[in-house]
């Protein structure tokens, strides 16, 4: 069973501060994901050596962090320090991001030749045989290293939706990003809108409108083309 029970560490002004996390739930809010701090913390206390039991005084943590709030204190270390993420919790991680991917061309890809759809077996073969390297990356980009590698090995064809996206000048700069990983053609409107036609996985399509909406704030236009 892997410990999920792990330091964070953070040094300010030359001294360590330490508290005891879920890794699990610090990972999440390391990532900006909407979690409470407590179900961050594992054990109520800021400690100068976790091991020993030893921690800092008031003053030292008024001095490192202007407060003495544990909540403010433990939330700022996650954020900012380093967490002991444990091998067998980065083995666990990538075992399941590999599941997630193969279970992804399960579902939403099939012989290009026969139209049918592949095994689990043939598609984690294919993975290892191409050398897929599965790494620190968002699941979408991941599909699309994954898909590059996979065609090299198997004749794939996954079904798509082609779109039209509207999106209004102001958020142009950071939904560019989002929709260029897709783009088939683009065209900058007169008043500074971007229009692009974008060429989406059905299986990503849900995850697409998710990060675009959340740069847009749902201001986006979005229209189906037939292909």
């Amino acid at each position: 069973m892997v410990n999920k029970n792990v330091p964070a560490k953070l040094r300010v002004g030359g001294k360590s501060f330490e508290i005891m996390v879920d890794v699990e739930q610090a990972i999440k809010m390391r990532k900006g994901l909407p979690v409470n701090i407590q179900s961050v913390l594992v054990v109520d206390g800021v400690f100068t050596n976790i091991k020993t039991g030893a921690k800092p005084s008031g003053s030292d943590l008024m001095d490192a962090f202007q407060t003495e709030d544990l909540l403010a204190i433990a939330q700022r270390i996650v954020k900012k320090g380093e967490i002991e993420i444990p091998q067998e919790f980065r083995d666990q991680e990538q075992e399941n991001k590999k599941k997630k991917v193969i279970d992804f061309f399960v579902r939403n890809a099939v012989d290009a030749r026969t139209s049918r759809p592949f095994t689990p077996q043939q598609i984690e073969s294919a993975l290892e045989q191409a050398g897929t390297n599965l790494d620190n990356k968002p699941f979408d980009q991941l599909i699309k290293l994954a898909t590059d590698s996979i065609k090299t090995i198997l004749p794939l064809k996954i079904e798509t939706k082609k779109l039209a996206i509207t999106i209004p000048v102001i958020y142009t700069g950071k939904a560019y990003g989002a929709v260029s990983e897709y783009k088939e053609k683009e065209d900058w409107l007169a008043n500074g809108d971007l229009r692009v036609v974008v060429n989406i996985p059905v299986g990503l399509q849900s995850e697409f409108y998710d990060k675009l909406n959340s740069i847009t704030h749902g201001a986006a236009l979005s229209e189906e083309l037939k292909q």
